[in-house]
């Protein structure tokens, strides 16, 4: 027998009868191989979708862009009263102008790379691509949110005192008596704040020069405290009188001087029935008006409509009883009377009708409750395509909202849903004015001026670190604020 047959003789052997061998290797050893998927997987969503449809027009230097308007032509004599004497002529008609101007500003943002980093990525993935990828994409987020609700004009100031009752039974609230503090939040402020983090007042940031800057987060000051006295079962309610340009309440409630953060709500009101929450932000965190950025921001669509300085259509819902506020209503004829109301109001004051309805989840859910119920079932349609006539898909969706304020009859408005709309806002925007505004020379209700668009800089080396930023220098130029309409203070349901 030669030795090749000797050693197979006795691997066989070896399998077959208990030995040392056969019980020194297993997967426990992790002798094994490492599975690795390439690339890394983004899990993340890029939803930017005013940001994509906005008009990008390219500047012309200086710190701002300006452009004079015509706000009305003002005929002689009587608006409604064309008419002149034989042989005679008529008055002459006058101008109502101003002047506008929208400062450009710088938005940005930078990420790094280690030598090591990049080396220990090889046959993974192109780490310094895929950075740069991630890099444009957070831009492209943190500039819809800034074209939305930035802000450097509305300042919140100090909230009213809240007021304050208990009423009730079966609530698990200890018997006290409860200090409350509200403070009123900004779009950009009820996106920065929560209950486990805080609300966000303002921030020093350290740039990768590393000079500072500092920016305010979208809070208000904190409102003088009120007080009442809770028996056991109970339940604490709380209001505030509604903040302009508010689209967010913070509640800090606790004994007097010890008032920390309980809830973050979309509407003015709150009720409290079961024990505080501990260790959240204390209300002595907030010592000032942080609500806007004056120097750095420009202001997106909902502050421009908001701001009372413009002609916005901006409906606050009633407070209703707290806690519970006021929910959209239904109209009975398959439609939502806030939405109609806003509709007629934008028609009748300036003659234009939104194209667009953008919403949160919560208002989506409620419009179409409102819109699908038993008052209104005779005036829906089913759809079917004749192959399978007895199915039925369950829940359903309100895509489109018929506008019948419009010239030449109405038409249909898409209800867009937008991750970050505040749940209790809807806004209604109007994205190009309609033919009876001819010659007017407004091509766009609202554009972003670029005196840069997007640029990238790889910085030169001074580290082990390849280091990037992708900046823009831009502005929102809103030439026609009328076109925007606002309901804002909802409650769920």
């Amino acid at each position: 027998m030669n030795p090749t047959s000797q050693t197979l003789d006795l691997l066989k052997k070896g399998y077959q009868e208990p030995n040392e061998l056969s019980k020194s290797i297993s997967t426990a050893t992790g002798l094994v191989a490492y599975d690795l998927q390439a690339p890394a997987k983004n899990l993340y969503p890029v939803i930017t979708p005013i940001r994509n449809k906005l008009p990008r027009v390219p500047g012309r230097g200086g710190t701002a862009t300006n452009w004079r308007q015509v706000n009305a032509i003002i005929g002689s004599a009587f608006e409604a009263g064309p008419w002149v004497p034989e042989g005679q002529r008529a008055a002459r008609m006058s101008y109502n102008t101003s002047n506008k101007a929208a400062s450009y500003v710088t938005i940005g943002e930078e990420d790094q790379l280690s030598f090591e980093a990049r080396n220990a990525a090889q046959g993974f993935e192109d780490v310094r691509s895929t950075m740069t990828m991630r890099l444009l994409q957070k831009m492209f987020t943190k500039e819809e949110r800034a074209l939305l609700g930035g802000n450097a004009s509305l300042a919140l100031g100090t909230p009213g005192t809240p007021t304050l009752s208990a009423s009730g039974s079966g609530a698990t609230l200890p018997a006290a008596t409860y200090s409350v503090i509200v403070v009123a939040l900004t779009f950009e402020g009820y996106i920065n704040s929560s209950v486990v983090n805080g609300v966000a007042t303002s921030k020093t940031v350290t740039g990768a020069d590393g000079q500072t800057f500092n920016l305010n987060g979208g809070s208000s000051n904190k409102s003088t405290n009120a007080t009442q006295a809770v028996t056991l079962g109970q339940t604490l309610f709380a209001s505030v009188a509604p903040v302009t340009g508010a689209l967010g309440y913070a509640w800090y409630v606790g004994t007097a001087g010890n008032e920390v953060l309980q809830a973050i709500t979309s509407i003015n009101s709150l009720a409290i029935s079961a024990p505080l929450a501990s260790g959240t932000q204390a209300a002595t965190a907030i010592t000032a008006d942080c609500s806007r950025n004056q120097n750095y921001a420009f202001d997106g669509l909902l502050t421009t409509a908001l701001n009372p300085a413009n002609t916005a259509y901006v409906k606050v819902l009633a407070t209703g009883t707290a806690g519970t506020g006021s929910p959209l209503t239904a109209s009975s004829r398959g439609s939502v009377n806030e939405i109609d109301d806003m509709l007629k109001a934008m028609w009748d004051n300036y003659r234009v009708s939104p194209t667009v309805l953008y919403v949160n989840s919560q208002e989506q859910q409620s419009i179409t409750n409102k819109v699908l119920n038993s008052s209104s079932g005779p005036l829906l349609r089913v759809n079917t395509d004749g192959k399978n006539p007895y199915a039925i898909v369950a829940n359903g969706v309100v895509e489109f909202y018929y506008n019948p304020f419009a010239m030449n009859g109405g038409y249909k408005i898409p209800v867009m849903l937008h991750p970050d709309v505040p749940p209790g806002t809807i806004m209604g925007y109007c994205e190009d004015l309609p033919l009876q505004y001819q010659s007017n020379n407004v091509p766009n209700v609202a554009e972003v001026h670029t005196r840069q668009d997007y640029y990238e800089l790889e910085w030169p080396l001074r580290t082990r670190q390849y280091e990037h930023g992708v900046y823009a220098e831009e502005v929102l130029a809103v030439y026609a604020p009328f076109a925007f309409g606002l309901i804002t203070n909802i409650a769920k349901g």
